[in-house]
Formats: C-alpha cells, sequence, structure tokens
C-alpha cells in the first residue's frame, strides 16, 4: 500500500443507541439535554444517602434496594456527590449489592424531572408541592 493512498474505513460494530434524554427549556430558550436511565441496560435512579468514602457512596435505589455505589475511574476527580443528591446508577450483575454511579443530577436537574413526572414516586423527593409565596414586604 502506497503512503498516498487513502486508507478504507474499517467496519466496526453498530455504536450504541444514544442515552433517551429530555430537553431542558427554560423561557423559550434550550438549556441542554438531560440524561435518564438507559432501562434496556439495567440502568435505575438513586439516591445517594450516604458517603462512605474511598470514591464509594451507600446509595438507595428507586427499587428500595440500598447499595454501595462505586464513582467510575473516569469520573472520581469530576463527579463531586452529596448526601441527597439524584444518580443514575448500573447494578452489578454478579455482586447484587454493588452499583456503578454514572451520573449525577444536579438540584435544579432533579427538580426539573420531578415537575415533569418523570421520576419514580420512590425518589420524588425533589417536588415542591406548591408554588411558594413571595414574603410580605417589610414597612
Amino acid at each position: 500500500m502506497d503512503e498516498n493512498e487513502p486508507v478504507p474505513p474499517t467496519e466496526t460494530s453498530a455504536p450504541d443507541e444514544p442515552a433517551p434524554t429530555v430537553e431542558v427549556v427554560e423561557g423559550g430558550e434550550e438549556v441542554g439535554r438531560l440524561p435518564l436511565p438507559r432501562r434496556q441496560r439495567g440502568e435505575v435512579f438513586g439516591m445517594a444517602t450516604q458517603l462512605l468514602g474511598a470514591a464509594r457512596i451507600r446509595v438507595l435505589c428507586e427499587d428500595n434496594t440500598s447499595r454501595m455505589g462505586r464513582i467510575t475511574g473516569k469520573m472520581k476527580k469530576k463527579m463531586w456527590i452529596r448526601e441527597g443528591d439524584l444518580l443514575i446508577l448500573r447494578p452489578w450483575g454478579f455482586q447484587e449489592g454493588k452499583a456503578d454511579i454514572l451520573f449525577r443530577y444536579s438540584r435544579t436537574q432533579a427538580t426539573y424531572l420531578s415537575r415533569r413526572k418523570l421520576l419514580p414516586a420512590s425518589m420524588d423527593r425533589f417536588g415542591t408541592g406548591e408554588e411558594p409565596t413571595p414574603p410580605a414586604p417589610a414597612n
């Protein structure tokens, strides 16, 4: 093969289908897209309940199972999780009590999902119920 000859593209396996997303629109302007759990891969919603250290977190999953979540290698320095954060998890197939943490929603994103009724009832702790009333002006 000559150096100047273009290399034909190689056939690879079909790429993964994109994650289901929700478009976020605020004030008529698209802000971004939020990933949702890929159910065909076994991904579920979870809520961080206890920080254990060493990139491990105790998580309550939507199926009311408490698992030890692990922040994957490439996300360790990028993902900071607090107690009460909404997460996307992929439970391990070979060890029931463990899962990988794939994504963390911000408080605003979790509230948005709650308002749109996209969270299961067991994970919906972000709904406000009523719109807050503004404080009365001080005279």
